[in-house]
């Protein structure tokens, strides 16, 4: 490195975050300037430092927020006032992606840069769509090719005769402005009309399209459609297996979208299942869980643990609590010897082994109702001291049943529940003109904090469109107060229950 400082030309893979590699990621989190096209999904910017500054020069058909010269020249000029520099590009910058002349133009200023190679579309969008784009038997080569050539021009740049006559996959990038052009051209070069063919809207993402066809009529039918770029066209015979291949498509909530309300720390369990089912997945988190590891009162609850019969969780939240506490006071879970620990929840008794610590009971319904009649079919709880970390605005339910059957109740409060961040002006829209199938509710605090973060202006007409997926009953009974209507419920309240809950909405 040096005063000029750096350059990252990174490729973003072509669509799916998941796609992007290691190497370019690393190059996201470190740099102090991200340059970023239209092709690059946002959601890598995720992992920007705080103080990074994010620029946008996308180029898309019709409008581009900058030329190229521009664009080469931002480059060069945040990196000469000493800063590390990502420009991040939509597949591979190398591949039709003009990283070349960027790279040129740095070197020209002797400014350092290093290429990151990224997965290019032209492969990868193929094979979402079920289409390898070599295959025995079928094509045994690959030639990728920019359909972006101008159909204006006296002469074309292309041997056209020496295209059509490639054995293998020809695939085209940015072809389907062009794609009556493309058709003329292979078959008059002597490509069969009734070659395969297909095209490919907005490849790997949960908008992705997958049109098949022939050479001949491929043309008609994507505008037929209404095939619009981000678009890759197929030629080749393996374009015939797709119908046997298709995957990604295929999934069960392919096309849905589900908005996530869920605290931001604990909704990537739930979003990564969703997505893994096809889903379009909006992370909009409504509530933010603040630990309460450092008061007075936790942490004399935790230096007394000991002296109790019964200690409940109610919540993981309440267990990565006490966790905390233990370290701040520098004790370990020795102090629980003896004490008979209750769960609610197979998810807060999971994360309890995590800690080393085997649960005594767990009720077979995940709420304070069946906790009480799990402790009903013990011996009577008179005199049974209980110590109980919870949430700040817990239901009184579980204390009150408690010390009703007899027991010496000491609930402390281990978290607190707050307002998330404001609500996207996206999400907003999405929701005002049916753009959301479904909004996942985990809680009463996510009903509440999710139906006040709503513009109040707005807030009557979007409730009642709003199609609910609720965890469990208590939740269930905040969002019919709220107006939500309910399509899903979790046969029990976990994440994976609530997930397969909605799939089988979805399935019908």
């Amino acid at each position: 490195m040096n005063n000029k400082g750096y350059v990252w030309l990174a490729g973003a893979g072509p669509g799916d975050p998941g796609l992007v590699t290691v190497k370019t990621m690393r190059c996201i989190a470190q740099a102090g300037v991200i340059i970023y096209d239209y092709l690059a999904n946002p959601l890598l910017l995720a992992d920007a430092r705080p103080d990074c500054e994010i620029l946008y020069v996308g180029k898309r058909a019709g409008y581009h927020s900058k030329t190229q010269e521009e664009i080469n020249d931002l480059i060069a000029a945040k990196a000469l006032e000493g800063k590390k520099v990502c420009r991040l590009k939509g597949g591979d910058p190398f591949v039709f992606g003009r990283g070349g002349e960027e790279a040129l133009h740095l070197r020209s200023l002797g400014i350092p840069f290093e290429i990151v190679p990224g997965v290019t579309s032209a492969i990868a969008v193929p094979a979402y769509a079920g289409i390898p784009v070599t295959h025995r038997g079928l094509s045994v080569s690959l030639r990728i090719i920019t359909g972006h050539e101008d159909p204006n021009k006296e002469e074309s740049g292309y041997n056209w005769d020496e295209i059509a006559a490639t054995e293998g996959t020809l695939v085209f990038l940015m072809g389907v402005r062009n794609l009556p052009l493309i058709r003329e051209k292979l078959m008059a070069g002597g490509r069969p009309p009734e070659t395969p063919a297909a095209i490919i809207r907005h490849g790997t993402t949960p908008k992705q399209r997958t049109l098949v066809a022939t050479l001949d009529t491929l043309a008609a039918k994507a505008q037929e459609a209404g095939f619009a770029p981000p678009c890759i066209i197929v030629i080749g015979e393996v374009g015939s297996l797709h119908e046997q291949l298709s995957w990604f498509e295929n999934r069960p909530l392919f096309g849905r979208s589900v908005l996530v309300t869920r605290a931001l720390t604990q909704a990537s369990n739930l979003a990564l299942a969703l997505e893994q089912l096809g889903a379009e997945v909006l992370q909009t988190p409504v509530i933010r869980i603040e630990s309460m590891a450092d008061s007075a009162d936790m942490r004399n609850a935790v230096r007394c643990a000991g002296e109790f019969d019964w200690m409940v969780f109610t919540s993981v939240n309440g267990v990565d609590a006490f966790r905390k506490t233990l370290d701040l006071e520098g004790l370990d879970v020795r102090v629980l010897a003896g004490v008979k620990l209750a769960a609610i929840g197979g998810p807060t008794a999971a994360r309890l082994r995590e800690i080393g610590l085997r649960v005594d009971l767990v009720p077979k319904r995940f709420v304070a109702e069946g906790l009480l009649e799990a402790f009903d079919a013990l011996d009577a709880m008179t005199g049974k001291k209980c110590l109980i970390p919870r949430s700040e605005i817990a239901r009184p339910l579980l204390v009150d049943g408690l010390r009703e059957r007899g027991a010496e109740v000491q609930e402390v409060s281990a978290y607190r529940t707050v307002a998330g961040d404001a609500f996207p002006d996206e999400a907003v829209a999405r929701l005002e003109n049916g753009g959301i199938d479904l909004v996942t509710f985990t809680s009463s605090s996510t009903v509440t904090n999710f139906i006040d973060a709503l513009p109040e202006k707005r807030r009557s007409a979007i409730v009642p469109r709003i199609k609910g997926a609720s965890i469990g009953p208590i939740t269930s009974e905040t969002m019919r107060e709220r107006g939500v209507s309910i399509v899903a419920t979790a046969k029990e309240s976990t994440i994976p229950a609530l997930v397969e809950a909605i799939r089988a909405h979805c399935a019908q």
